[in-house]
């Protein structure tokens, strides 16, 4: 389970799964993508399922119990879509029980490979479920208002983590309080946390150590223009590790392409329809990275 988001909306979060989805279907896994943005569903739309006859939200609103019910194919071999269209608007997420009931339902469908379309925002919601799959990927644009955004949802991820991990009632507040940013205690980053809870508590400050190496988000830049833009990806790993405590994974970058605008109007993957434009070229080299870090093969022959 392959969780994208990002913070930002307009980075191209659903236009990354959508083509990652593709390509790693063409190369013979099982592939389902999960459109769980329920508020603003476009998935459906990247992989050319104008009308999908079941979604996401028939599970939240209780019309089909069973999560592995909800795949519905695409025109892509190999690739199922579980849509995030018809969602209820005053209760749109699961909550609580439901939640993790989906999360596991998710986990016994058939495939290799589930790729997450997480919404824009810091929701709880999309926290949890980006903390929970195998992978996160953060999506981030090179402009100042998607790298500031992606710093707030790696942070709002990682204070999330702690607060499930540690146990100590004591030091889930002392958490609580270091994630307002001024906090008269002047905890300003994770590594400051880190000494303050060592000194309350060393068996908590040995988990809170270990959350820290467990935590390994993974960068993808889209919509690079130049070499400045490439690097942006390293400053974000480097930033990480100074102010998070943690490794962050540069996984790759996409090119700004005419191509990426041409694949959206007509509504499908531009690895499919433009599969030698430099765009494809980048995503077909994350995709892959992902399948080697996955570790194993196709179930099908491939195309690799």
């Amino acid at each position: 389970m392959i969780a994208v988001g990002g913070g930002k909306g307009g980075v191209g979060k659903s236009f990354l799964v959508a083509n990652l989805a593709a390509v790693l279907a063409r190369d013979g896994f099982r592939v389902v993508a999960v459109d769980a943005d329920l508020e603003g569903a476009n998935l459906h739309t990247c992989l050319s399922v104008p009308a999908p006859p079941r979604s996401l939200a028939d599970f939240v609103a209780g019309r089909e119990p069973d999560p592995v019910k909800l795949p519905v194919e695409t025109p892509i071999p190999g690739l199922s879509l579980i849509a995030g269209t018809h969602a209820h608007l005053e209760l749109a997420h699961p909550e609580g029980a439901r939640r993790t009931a989906l999360l596991r339902g998710l986990r016994r469908i058939p495939a290799d490979f589930l790729l997450v379309d997480l919404g824009a925002g810091n929701e709880p919601v999309f926290l949890d479920y980006f903390l929970l799959a195998d992978e996160g990927l953060v999506v981030l644009a090179p402009e100042p208002t998607s790298v500031e955004n992606a710093y707030a949802f790696l942070r709002a991820a990682f204070y999330r983590r702690l607060r499930l991990a540690l146990r100590s009632h004591g030091v889930q507040e002392l958490v609580a309080e270091a994630m307002d940013q001024r906090n008269e205690r002047g905890i300003r980053t994770p590594l400051e946390l880190l000494r303050e809870v060592e000194a309350r508590d060393s068996r908590e400050g040995a988990r809170f150590a270990e959350t820290m190496r467990a935590f390994r988000p993974q960068i993808v830049v889209n919509q690079v223009r130049s070499a400045r833009d490439v690097k942006l990806g390293y400053s974000v790993r480097s930033v990480c590790r100074r102010y998070f405590g943690v490794d962050a994974d540069y996984l790759g970058y996409v090119s700004e392409d005419p191509a990426v605008r041409e694949s959206l109007r007509a509504r499908r993957p531009v690895v499919e329809i433009h599969p030698r434009s430099d765009a494809a070229i980048y995503l077909r080299r994350i995709a892959r990275k992902l399948s080697r870090s996955a570790g194993g093969g196709p179930a099908v022959g491939g195309s690799r």
